[in-house]
Order: structure tokens, then sequence, then C-alpha cells
């Protein structure tokens, strides 16, 4: 889910982090595709080792997209998932490992969050059809208006990508095969070892890549100089990343767009919302145009975000002089991304005073270094945290708190102010759109009579896209924050409640009088407030749905000793049981699924049909909190006790925790020892050689359904054919183990050659000031010049391949001295 608005700020602060991905694109030759070579080397002039892929950020937008017309069925789906890996891997070019890595089952403390999540999910969904039901039954009645036949397309309930449904089945079936057939027949693939985590293995995709990197760099044989690519959309993997303290680390992902079209949830045509949608059909355009849904949309872009970058930037920013002790870097790196989970994470609600888009990581940046010279350390060492130096910093943030309360309201004040003069002004300018022609306003009492009117639907369709373009136009003026966030342009939202009031004295008290229902003076409460704000395990959560205040750490040197070990994760059914809606019951068994639904079910309390969300001082639905019950899991197993033994042999095998697994190709140097195992005596756990892996160790065990040479693998999909000649084999992989009280350090290896610098003097300014031209690819002399997307200037250097030469000179030409830069097109 990743921590609201922190690439946002990120970007904006750091902005040379940030480079445009170069990507070749298939050619046609006599209406035959060539597929890109992608053994020859990387367009963006950067060669990476590794690719890892959180795949829940790739099914989600493939699955309903929110941009253009969503696929018909799974089997669409699936295709759209491989074709989404291939560009990926076109783009990066990985030559040893392609890591997938599916959400697994995750911890408690996330579950509550998923389970908030899919609630809203299902409720949203039956708003939508209700409203829908709403419009259809208004212009049927009324208007007369035109709409596809209703129910021709069911909805698709995104909550099926949750870890033990026949979905997530499928889908790990489907990327086996897929697989396995890009190692037959993809050049690219060939020398690349491919690991696949799917929903049956334990943990989030992104905990479990880490997991991965985490004990492959304790191995002695593990490559210092490796360069890790990571694909995923949430913030929280930057810090991840920097958390290796690994020095060639890159994030890739989509370039976010504001304003991208949506089609109407109605009519499913481009221009307008549901609510203003007036059934009108859509024009037939050409002879073999059957009014199909077809939505223009332009290519998603992708973008890299290099950590190498990131981390000369807080070198700059966190070195501190005259400390009474040398300062280590990676040290005040790991204190940083400490620091930045208070602000937000997907497993604890952040505190009431801190808010990224009011500065607060600067602030803590700010506190921080103070607090370092006051004790002479660090917060954290090898992922262990000095509480008394945490609670240093909380107290300070905390004597600010009543400041920080205040001047937000101000702030929010004067925004508002501003917002109604823009309106009033809006106002005084008149109607902001006339109807012209045969709707045109007449003078009462004028001799002109009216004229009949002709073809009314195509005149009020075509007023309709002229209001269409002209609102357009001027929402690309406004700094709109993405498609969930459309409404905070609306006027006519009403300013919400708030019986809490930060800004005024008694604060406090009222916070927890009306979040808690205690007293503020409850001492020992407050106390369990903040003792439950952190410990990990399986099944540890934060049983409240608000946070604590940074001034109520207090004494909490010895709060956080008791961690409970050798906890075990949910089983998949049992996880759908604990983050599942009633409306989403069908993905259960059906005696499973009576739980959520009969009176009589001794948890139907886990189950509420509708539920409050409180705004906690937000303006909007979506920023507020999801007031649903905890899940107690005590009672769910007591519950599902009586119905385990009604699961089918299909069920109990979805229900069970499965094992990563390793393919590789016939040509790669591991293909034979993994093939003798097969044929081997003995099935005992065998160990990797470093020298066959690119130095990767880890632990395998033969698979029950193994893919191998010269094994046909039928296609799950019936557009897509079988691999008659088999080139893949696969078998269960294991993590290499370590002892209970290992301790992973966080440094940069020996070996390791840091990346040269990039920035430059100039850098560390333009992160308020511009212009700023984002950069294309790896080589610093090629730079993006909008609008044209496919105009690229590059200076001093000759050009790259596929470059030609051209005499485009874009209107940007006077911020570049004409004789130190040439402009080339890229050849598509």
């Amino acid at each position: 889910m990743g921590v609201p608005a922190f690439f946002r700020w990120l970007s904006r602060k750091y902005p040379s982090i940030i480079v445009h991905c170069l990507e070749e694109k298939a050619k046609e030759y006599n209406g035959i595709k060539i597929p890109v070579d992608t053994s020859k080397p990387n367009p963006n002039e950067v060669e990476f080792d590794i690719l890892y892929l959180d795949m829940n950020g790739i099914i989600h937008p493939c699955t309903h997209p929110e941009d253009k017309p969503a696929p018909k069925n799974e089997d669409e789906m699936m295709v759209a998932i491989f074709e989404y890996i291939d560009r990926l891997f076109n783009i990066v070019r990985p030559r040893r490992v392609l890591y997938m890595a599916i959400d697994g089952v995750a911890p408690r403390a996330k579950m509550n969050q998923q389970r908030s999540r899919r609630f809203r999910a299902s409720k949203e969904g039956v708003e939508l059809v209700e409203e829908k039901n709403k419009m259809r039954e208004e212009m049927f009645l009324f208007l007369g208006g035109y709409l596809p036949p209703e129910g021709i397309k069911e909805r698709f309930d995104s909550n099926c990508i949750t870890p033990g449904t026949e979905f997530m089945d499928n889908l790990a079936k489907c990327l086996r095969y897929y697989i396995a057939d890009r190692l037959t027949n993809d050049p690219g693939w060939r020398n690349i070892t491919v690991f696949l985590s799917d929903a049956s293995v334990p943990g989030e995709g992104e905990h479990k890549i880490m997991d991965f990197i985490r004990r492959q760099r304790a191995q002695p044989n593990h490559d210092p100089n490796t360069h890790h690519c990571l694909c995923g959309a949430d913030a929280d993997l930057i810090m991840l990343g920097l958390a290796t303290h690994e020095p060639n680390f890159t994030i890739i992902r989509e370039e976010f767009k504001p304003n991208k079209p949506r089609p109407c949830a109605l009519c499913g045509q481009m221009g307008h919302e549901i609510k203003d949608c007036q059934g009108l059909a859509r024009e037939k355009q050409g002879e073999h145009d059957e009014f199909a849904d077809t939505v223009p949309v332009s290519e998603q872009e992708f973008i890299f975000i290099r950590l190498s970058v990131l981390r000369e930037y807080l070198e700059r920013e966190l070195t501190m002089a005259s400390l009474p002790f040398p300062f280590n870097f990676e040290r005040s790196v790991d204190d940083w991304v400490f620091m930045c989970f208070f602000v937000g994470n997907d497993f604890l609600p952040h505190l009431p005073s801190l808010e990224i888009r009011e500065g607060a990581i600067d602030r803590l940046v700010g506190i921080y270094k103070d607090v370092v010279h006051k004790t002479g350390g660090y917060l954290t060492e090898n992922g262990f945290v000095n509480l008394e130096r945490v609670e240093l910093i909380m107290q300070a943030v905390g004597v600010a708190e009543d400041n920080i309360f205040k001047k937000r309201k101000d702030d929010d004040s004067f925004k508002r102010r501003m917002k109604e003069k823009k309106k009033r002004m809006k106002a005084d300018q008149g109607p902001s759109f006339v109807p012209g022609g045969q709707f045109a306003p007449r003078a009462l009492g004028g001799r002109d009579r009216p004229i009949a009117v002709q073809n009314a639907r195509q005149t009020a369709y075509d007023m309709r896209m002229q209001g269409n373009q002209r609102n357009q136009v001027s929402s690309n003026d406004m700094d709109n924050r993405g498609v969930k966030r459309k409404a905070e342009n609306s006027d006519s939202e009403p300013e919400p409640e708030d019986n809490v009031r930060l800004w005024e004295e008694g604060w406090k008290q009222r916070y927890y009088k009306t979040k808690f229902d205690v007293d503020a003076t409850d001492d020992e409460f407050r106390k369990k407030v903040v003792q439950s704000y952190g410990c990990a395990s399986w099944k540890w959560y934060f049983p409240f749905h608000y946070a604590p205040f940074a001034s109520d750490f207090k004494d909490i040197k010895g709060m956080f000793s008791d961690f409970e070990k050798g906890t075990k994760p949910f089983k998949p059914l049992e996880q759908l049981m604990g983050v599942f809606p009633a409306a989403s019951g069908n993905f259960l068994p059906p005696t499973w699924r009576a739980l959520m639904t009969d009176p009589e079910s001794s948890i139907i309390d886990f189950y509420p049909d509708d539920f409050a969300i409180d705004l906690n001082g937000k303006k909007y639905a979506w920023q507020g909190v999801a007031l649903l019950p905890f899940v107690d899991e005590r009672r769910l197993r007591a519950a599902l006790a009586d119905v385990y033994p009604d699961l089918s042999p299909e069920e109990v095998r979805r229900n069970s925790l499965g094992s990563d697994v390793v393919f590789v190709g016939k040509s790669h140097p591991l293909c034979d020892f993994i093939r003798e195992l097969y044929f081997a005596e003995s099935h005992e756990a065998t160990e990797i050689p470093a020298e066959l892996c690119h130095g990767i160790q880890g632990i395998l065990n033969l698979d029950e359904d193994p893919i191998l040479p010269d094994k046909p693998v039928e296609s799950p999909i019936p557009t897509l054919r079988d691999i008659s000649s088999n080139n893949a084999i696969g078998i269960q992989f294991k993590d290499p183990q370590y002892d209970g009280g290992f301790v992973f350090k966080a440094v940069v290896l020996p070996g390791a050659k840091i990346p040269n610098k990039v920035l430059k003097p100039g850098d560390w300014e333009q992160s308020n000031r511009g212009p700023w031209r984002p950069q294309l690819g790896f080589n610093p002399n090629l730079i993006k010049i909008p609008p044209n997307p496919s105009v690229y200037l590059y200076s001093n250097a000759p050009p790259p391949r596929n470059y030609q030469q051209g005499n485009y000179y874009p209107p940007q030409r006077d911020h570049y001295p004409q004789n130190q830069c040439e402009f080339y097109t890229f050849q598509e």
C-alpha cells in the first residue's frame, strides 16, 4: 500500500533521483511482428543483474485498469499480466536473475489494513451499483436515453486477488507456464535464473524480496557489486531499498500522470463521469464498428528511481559536523528510514502531528541531529532500536504539537478562503457555457419565431463534448492529485464536522475522549496505547484505530522488551475469513461462507453489512478511518474448527503453505545439476553450488509437479499454445537458513564499489527552483524535452544507438546554448 504522499514529496525535494526509461519497441515487417531481442545491450546504457517484481503492483492494473476497458475474462487478464512483465523485462534486461514475488499470507498487522481496504472496496462497489441503477432508471423513465444492455459484464471483484482464492491458484499455474515458455523461446531469458514466490508462500511480496536480498548478501559468495532493480509502485520500497545498503539499487515504476481520462461507469464512454451521463449512444466509427468499448489510451511510461543518487542527497543532508565520534553514513541512513515509518506505514496509523505534506520528515531530521549531538549515538544499529534516543525525538515533536495543530488549521483556513475567492471570481465572469445554434437563448417578446428543433440528440451530444473540452483545459491547470482524489476540486463538498479540534486548548482530552472513550488523565491507558504501537511477530497487531500523540511516548526504555517468538502465519483460507466482507464470501467454501452470513454464527459480528467511516479531521471518505471490529483470532479458530472437515482435497491444497520455485533453461549451468536430483535415488534436500548460479545459494527440494526439459507443458490459457519442446526445469527453493540470534549487518559490504557521484553543485538548489528537465536513461547527457516525448536533447557527446540527428528545436531551446548541444529524434 505504501506511504501516502511520500513519493510526491521525495521526487520534489530530490528531483535528480528520477530518470525516464528508454524502451525499445517491437518492429513490424509485412504484417509480421518482430519481437525485441533483449539479449542485446540495454538502451538505457546500464546493465542490471537482478530484476525483482512486486507482482501485486502488476496484477491489479492488469485485471481492473482505471483508464481503459477491463479484460473480458480471466484468460485475457493473464495475457495482460504476461505482456506487462515482457515490457518490464525489455526495459530492464536483467542478466542473472528474475524474481517474481506475489503477496502471500500477511502478518496480522497488515491483515487489519487489508480488511479495511476490502470492506471499503465492497461498500464502494455496492454504492456504485446503486448509483448506476438510479441513473439507469432516471434515463429510461424520464429521458429515454440510450444505455448498453444491463448485466452484459459482471463486475470484477478485485478482492479475489488475495491468497487462497481459485484466481490466485490459477495465476500461479499460468506464471509457471509463462516462465517455461520464455526460458524456451526468448533469447534474452536463456541464461536467466527465475524465482517464483507465489501466493502460497507466506509474506508480502516486497518483504519476501527483501528477505531474499538480506539472506543472499550474508553469504560468503555474494557479489557486493550486484546491480538490483525492483519494480513496484509502493513508496516504502524506496526505504526498503535504502535499508539493504546495496550501493547499486534502482526502483522502476510507472510514471504518475494526473488527469488521466476514465470511462463513464454507466455507458463506458469517455469525456464525462457517471453523474454527468446523458445516456447518448456513441457514434459509430466506420463500417465495422459495432459500438465496441474503445477508449483512446496512451501507453503508460516508466521511470527509474536511482537510490544511489538519493544516497548522495541524504549524505549531504544527514552529515553532521563537530560530532564527538566519526560520522557513519550507513547508520544515519537506517535512522532516516526508521523515522520515516513514524510518518506512515502499512502496519500502524501515523502520529497525528506528523504529516508529510507539512514537512514532517524535515522536522524529524532537524530534531534527530540535535539528539545525536546530545546523546553521542544513533537511533538504530543492525535493526535494533535505542529507545531512550527515540523518546528524546518523540518528546521534541511533542513540545511542538500544539503549534503544529494550530498552523495546520491556519493553512486549511487560507486554502478555503482562496478557494472561495476563485469561486466568486468565476461567478463574476458569468456562465461558463452558453449554448448556441438552435438552443441559443432568445429575448422574451422578440419578433423571431422559434425554429423547430432538429436532431436534438446529436446537438446535445456536441454541446456536451464542447463543455468537456473546456473543463479538461481548465482542469489541466490545477494541481490534481490523481483519479481517486478528483472530488478535491468540488466546491459543493460541505466541510466535515471536527469534534476534536486539535487547534484549540484541551485537544488531548477531546482526542482521547472522542476516539478512545477514555479520559486523557488515564495515564495507564495512554501507556497501553503507546506500548501497543510496536512489536514484531506474525500475530501482533495494533489493537486501536487511532495512534497516540508523540508527547505520549514517555518512559519507553523497557516497554518493548517482551517479544513473542516462534509465531506462525495464518493459512490462506483463514486469512480470507479475516479480511473478506460477506459480499466476497463466494471465494470461500460454502460452510465457511455461512459463518459470515448466518445470524446464528458465533463470529457474525466480524462481518458487518455497513460500518462507519470517521473522517478524523480529513475531508474525504477515502482519507478516513474505517471503524471495523478487530478479528479475535481465538474466536475465529474456534469457529473454523467445526467447518475444517468440510474442505475438499482441492481446497485443502489451496489452504496449505507452499514453497518458492526456481526455474532455469537447458543452457544454464544449474540445469544438469537439478536434472540429476530428479533422477537420483536419494531425494534429500540439497544446497545449490554457488559457482553454478552467480554466487546465489539456497536449499533445493524436488517439486511435486515439476516442469522438466523435453516434457511438454500444457497451456492453461486456451488462446496460447502448449510448449511441445520445453527447455525449462523447475525445483523448490528455500532461502539460506540462519540461527535465530543471527544479526544481518547493515553495512556496505567489503569489495563494493560506490557509484560515481552524479549530482553537481547546482543540483542542490534545483529542488526549489527550475528549470528542470528529466533525464532519459542513465546517460547524463540525454534529456527528455516536453511536450513531444519522442524528441530529446543530447549534449557534448556522440549520439547513442538508434538515434539520428534532427532539426527539431522545441520552444525550450533558449535554456540551452545552441553551440553546446544538438537535438536527436528517437527512431521508433
